[in-house]
């Protein structure tokens, strides 16, 4: 037998060891390895590090605040990966911040978990790792847990992220649909659709005169405000899937009450108007990931704008309806000529892969 690479003398026939570099994900980055170990090292500890990674135990051990814990999580396929305004990173941890944020907490940690399909570039997976850590150190939290699994190419997307997160709750915030009452108002932070516009406008491949950006972002400090300056909330929702049509539809179910609004009232930018117009779409179904609701007693709704104005979370708050009572759970809608229509649930799914 010749001498050569797979040889060595007296130790007869040897595997060589698999290449350690590699442009792509392949099947052994998920198979608890080194190259396991390289992607973890090399890719998502180097973006995350923070004291509780480090341990690089299979736990992270945190210090538990007193009083009352929010946890939540949330899985995101939103295609494309990459979009005006955001990226699939950018996403799950504002996603998963705002569902905290919305039951009145202040985020303490947070943990991301990847499935990722053989073949996707490393160097797109370490540019959404890094817009994933840009988010969480603006918003002041850390990325102290994970996980990595990989599956076959054409058995996934190129990345599939789950993010959860916990937060610690202030006291005397206690918010949800049990609490609307008849006579409290609705206040919206901004203009409504243009995730979803935006997200439809690249998978598409429509080209608009005016360029739409998604309004993902962090609504924590909206909330923190709030609660800063003591305004008494009943109940906070952020607008994703199915929209601010679907948010309150889901409130009025599950707090019983019947709520009114004026579409006169919510804001649509000129863009997202002309485009939901051009593809069939109502803006009010259409989704957001970076706009809230807040709904009060009506003798708070100055102090909720009042709170909010300034804020580029916040580009147009206004109080857009009121909880009118409790005979017919359900959402009413005032359109702009005057009449009075049912604002339902959506019956299928407008706009799929959207977060």
């Amino acid at each position: 037998m010749p001498d050569d690479a797979s040889t060595s003398a007296g130790s007869g026939p040897s595997c060589p060891l698999p290449l350690r570099v590699h442009e792509t994900i392949q099947m052994a980055h998920g198979g608890g390895g080194r190259l396991m170990r390289d992607l973890i090292e090399t890719v998502f500890k180097r973006a995350f590090m923070n004291p509780a990674l480090a341990r690089s135990h299979d736990s992270a051990v945190l210090a538990a605040p007193a009083g009352r814990l929010a946890f939540t999580t949330d899985s995101y396929v939103v295609s494309p990966l990459v979009f005006p305004g955001g990226d699939i990173g950018k996403l799950a941890v504002c996603g998963t911040l705002n569902d905290l944020a919305m039951a009145g907490a202040a985020p303490l940690a947070l943990s991301a978990g990847f499935i990722l399909e053989e073949g996707f570039p490393l160097e797109h997976l370490a540019r959404i790792v890094e817009s994933m850590q840009a988010a969480a150190a603006a918003a002041g939290v850390a990325i102290v847990t994970g996980d990595t699994k990989v599956v076959d190419r054409g058995k996934g997307d190129g990345v599939f992220i789950n993010t959860a997160g916990i937060g610690a709750v202030p006291d005397g915030v206690d918010v949800g649909p049990h609490r609307v009452q008849p006579g409290d108002v609705v206040v919206l932070s901004g203009d409504v659709g243009r995730h979803g516009v935006a997200i439809l406008s690249v998978r598409e491949g429509l080209g608009f005169e005016t360029s739409i950006e998604s309004d993902c972002a962090d609504l924590s400090p909206l909330v923190a405000r709030l609660t800063a300056a003591g305004i008494e909330l009943h109940c906070l929702r952020d607008l994703t899937r199915g929209g601010l049509a679907s948010a309150l539809n889901e409130i009025a179910l599950d707090g019983q009450v019947e709520i009114a609004l004026d579409e006169r009232a919510i804001p649509v930018s000129e863009a997202v108007a002309a485009a939901s117009e051009l593809l069939g779409l109502d803006p009010l179904h259409v989704a957001n990931e970076g706009r809230m609701i807040a709904i009060v007693p009506a003798t708070e709704a100055d102090r909720v704008l009042a709170a909010w104005r300034g804020h580029p979370a916040a580009p147009d708050p206004g109080v857009i309806g009121r909880v009118t009572g409790r005979d017919h759970p359900r959402v009413l809608l005032l359109n702009r000529l005057g009449g009075t229509r049912i604002l339902d649930l959506l019956s299928g799914e407008q706009l799929p892969r959207i977060c």
